[in-house]
Order: structure tokens, then C-alpha cells, then sequence
């Protein structure tokens, strides 16, 4: 099945980046908000919310091959 997001590709391996992107879309959907794009703000600050839950609250084991 195709995913939309891979949580579990290698980029986001280091813990910085996970919490950069988490950041990143949550203040993203705030500075929306204040601009008074309310769509924009509910679509990245749910975003922001989802990558939060998928990297911290429900981490997936990685993908293991046996080439």
C-alpha cells in the first residue's frame, strides 16, 4: 500500500529533525492563524499534531529486509 508520509525512512532517524518538522508545521499553523488563514492553520497544525503522535506517542519498529 502507498503511503503518504514514511515516518520511518532514514532522514528522520536523528531526534532533532523529528522534533524540527513537529515544530516547524505547529508553528507554522499558528502563524496562519494569526494571519487569519484558518484553513491553512488546521491543516499544518493538524499535521504538525499527526507527526508528533507518529514519531513520539506511536514510534513503528523500523522495516527490516532480508536481501
Amino acid at each position: 500500500m502507498l503511503k503518504l508520509f514514511d515516518f520511518n525512512h532514514p532522514f528522520f532517524e536523528p531526534l532533532w529533525r523529528r522534533i524540527a518538522v513537529v515544530v516547524f508545521c505547529i508553528g507554522w499553523g499558528v502563524f496562519e492563524f494569526i494571519s487569519g488563514a484558518t484553513f491553512w492553520g488546521v491543516l499544518f497544525g493538524g499535521l504538525g499534531l499527526f507527526a508528533g503522535y507518529a514519531f513520539f506517542i506511536a514510534p513503528q519498529e523500523p522495516n527490516v529486509s532480508d536481501d
